[in-house]
């Protein structure tokens, strides 16, 4: 008879599936439109579910894997939930809500968490550790400046775009990271982690570019 643990380890894959496919429909299609936010609905709800399924199996079974994963679960989850929660905050005048705020500061404490368990890899002669430290200073970074972020009333006036979506393009990094890990199994440890965020990165910044040029040439 399947126990919880394996019913969630079922379904946390399934909804990274899910979540995978969502995501690159949400990529593919005209932003805005229809077919754009109900991908884009499928894809953070499926999030949802992976972060809090992953949070569910670590209490389950609180092991060193499963912390990691836990951690990670809060830094992917974070960037899809902001990116969501930025739609909120189209006006000046909308200001950040306490989950918001809570948000921002769990993300903090997952940076540290994993820069902890990061520099202890390094220093047990680990090269993971390198994908850790990657993986919390960017927790950290984000965590902090939305903090800082929230601090303030001032925004531009298509902030909220580019917010929208640079956090929802890295929640696909690290969806596709997730994807990556267990399956390339053919490429080393610290490269199979660490390429989507190396491909992924410029593409963010070059769809910046195409749509900071689109709104020029409309307001002009």
């Amino acid at each position: 008879m399947p126990t919880i643990e394996t019913v969630t380890l079922g379904a946390h894959i399934a909804a990274g599936f899910l979540a995978l496919f969502a995501g690159l429909g949400a990529i593919l299609t005209e932003k805005g439109g229809r077919r754009h936010r109900r991908f884009g609905r499928i894809y953070v709800g499926s999030m949802a579910f992976v972060a809090g399924s992953a949070l569910l199996l670590f209490a389950l079974a609180p092991t060193p894997d499963r912390q990691f994963l836990a951690l990670i679960a809060v830094f992917s989850f974070y960037f899809v939930f902001s990116g969501y929660r930025v739609l909120s905050r189209k006006r000046p005048a909308d200001g950040p809500a306490a989950l918001d705020w809570a948000a921002a500061g769990l993300l903090c404490l997952a940076g540290l968490g994993l820069l902890a368990m990061g520099a202890l890899g390094l220093r047990d002669g680990s090269s993971f550790g390198t994908v850790l430290v990657v993986f919390g200073g960017i927790s950290a970074v984000f965590g902090v400046r939305d903090i800082r972020e929230f601090r303030t009333d001032e925004s531009e006036p298509r902030a909220w775009f580019f917010e929208h979506l640079t956090r929802m393009g890295a929640g696909y990094i690290a969806t596709v990271t997730a994807f990556s890990t267990v399956n390339f199994l053919f490429l080393p440890t610290v490269l199979r982690w660490l390429w989507p965020t190396l491909v992924g990165t410029p593409g963010i910044f070059l769809a910046i570019r195409r749509y900071e040029r689109q709104f020029g040439t409309a307001d002009g």
